[in-house]
């Protein structure tokens, strides 16, 4: 496992140096491309946080991540935008105005980048001493806490077991948000033992529910990238009981109709509490 994750750190950072590097959008898709199917999402992620670190040193040009998105980063959307999330938390900068420039729905996606680096950089602080980041209002909070999820995934070695306790030590108001992020990682990223999904099956709903909604948009990311993974397949298959096909059209049913929201429960999170109603819909009918 500790090569597999060395693996993936070294997918991103040669999209990242990709990013800062090539002479057009075209040539760097043409470089991540090259990427083995299954890690190019990660070389897209690091891609998109050169882009975004470069849209924020140049303000007369700030637009090579929405360029992006809308060329040859638009299959890898999740990716991209998590990528960008990166380069706010690198920079430090307020994050208010990158967001204003993002789509309303899946802005949030930048928070989870912005969460993700804090926890797997910053990890004593974030992760060990459970510090909230106090730069952070509004739905960003949770959003940070999706992220910080999936870096606690990462942190603790890609062990489930280790990762769930270490949820478990923060206050119950976070943990749900922070399990879906475990859930994301897991099913997009991993590669667990055959009975590493066991425990997680005697987990109260509360808990259960968040990380299947993970899963799910894990396998949508997959799907929408066209880069299905084994991993993937069985992680919806043991959590969800459907395959990542299933799993990621139940993303797309909890998206219909779906209404503008609030401030303090913007679209993203209706979107996120639909889709666990749908998948334990599915669940109870299969």
């Amino acid at each position: 496992m500790v090569a597999h994750l060395e693996g993936l750190g070294v997918t991103f950072i040669r999209g990242y140096s990709a990013g800062l590097e090539a002479d057009s959008q075209a040539d760097l898709a043409e470089v991540l491309d090259q990427t083995d199917d299954e890690l190019v999402g990660f070389a897209y992620e690091g891609a998109s946080m050169a882009l975004a670190l470069m849209d924020i040193l140049t303000p007369w040009n700030r637009n090579r991540v929405k360029t992006f998105l809308s060329g040859p980063g638009e299959r890898h959307l999740y990716m991209v935008h998590i990528g960008a999330g990166w380069a706010l938390a690198r920079m430090g900068r307020a994050v208010e105005p990158f967001l204003k420039r993002c789509d309303p729905l899946y802005r949030w996606l930048v928070m989870d980048g912005y969460g993700f680096h804090q926890g797997y950089f910053h990890w004593p602080r974030y992760i060990e001493q459970r510090q909230p980041e106090s730069k952070l209002t509004g739905y960003a909070v949770r959003a940070f806490d999706q992220g910080l999820g999936r870096a606690i995934w990462f942190v603790s070695g890609a062990d489930l077991e280790t990762a769930t306790a270490t949820a478990l030590t923060f206050p119950e108001k976070r943990r749900s948000d922070l399990f879906s992020g475990i859930g994301l990682a897991a099913a997009y990223a991993g590669k667990p033992r055959p009975d590493d999904f066991q425990k997680w099956l005697a987990l109260s709903p509360e808990y259960l529910l968040p990380i299947r909604q993970g899963v799910a948009f894990a396998a949508k990311a997959r799907q929408r990238a066209r880069n299905p993974a084994a991993h993937t397949d069985n992680a919806c298959m043991k959590l969800c009981g459907l395959t990542a096909s299933e799993a990621s059209a139940c993303t797309d049913e909890a998206l219909k109709g779906l209404p503008e929201g609030t401030d303090a429960t913007p679209a993203y999170e209706v979107w996120r509490q639909r889709l666990q109603t749908i998948m334990t819909e599915e669940k109870t009918t299969t």
